[in-house]
């Protein structure tokens, strides 16, 4: 993997990933994290949640993610656009919330948990030989 300096507006984030696109969908998913309330309120349709996204960030983000391999301030930085990233983010919570709700699972409290935590209650546990 390799290191990334990805910054978005204040937001400055390094980070071990396999690619420019991912680095940039880590940043949005530090940003947009506040925002995941909307996906929860049953008023509002997956539209009206990436409308909000888009909305929020035409307000409070630059039109573009700085990523570099070389430091934040690099020359060789690429640009990643903002609303493509934030599409890609909603398009992977969508796709999060459906598999939860297939599950049977509540979004809110297996997020809220963790990794770890849902690892265990989806995995079993290994047992020592």
């Amino acid at each position: 993997m390799a290191k990334f300096y990805a910054q978005c507006g204040w937001v400055r984030l390094v980070l071990a990933t396999d690619s420019k696109e991912s680095a940039a969908l880590a940043m949005m998913d530090r940003i947009l994290a506040p925002h995941l309330w909307v996906y929860d309120d049953p008023g509002l349709s997956e539209g009206d949640c990436h409308a909000h996204l888009m909305l929020e960030a035409l307000l409070h983000l630059p039109t573009e993610i700085r990523i570099s391999e070389r430091g934040f301030k690099s020359d060789e930085a690429t640009f990643v656009s903002v609303p493509e990233t934030i599409s890609t983010w909603h398009a992977l919570i969508v796709g999060m919330r459906r598999l939860f709700a297939q599950a049977g699972l509540n979004r809110t409290v297996a997020v809220l948990a963790g990794a770890d935590a849902i690892q265990e209650a989806v995995l079993p546990r290994r047992r020592p030989r």
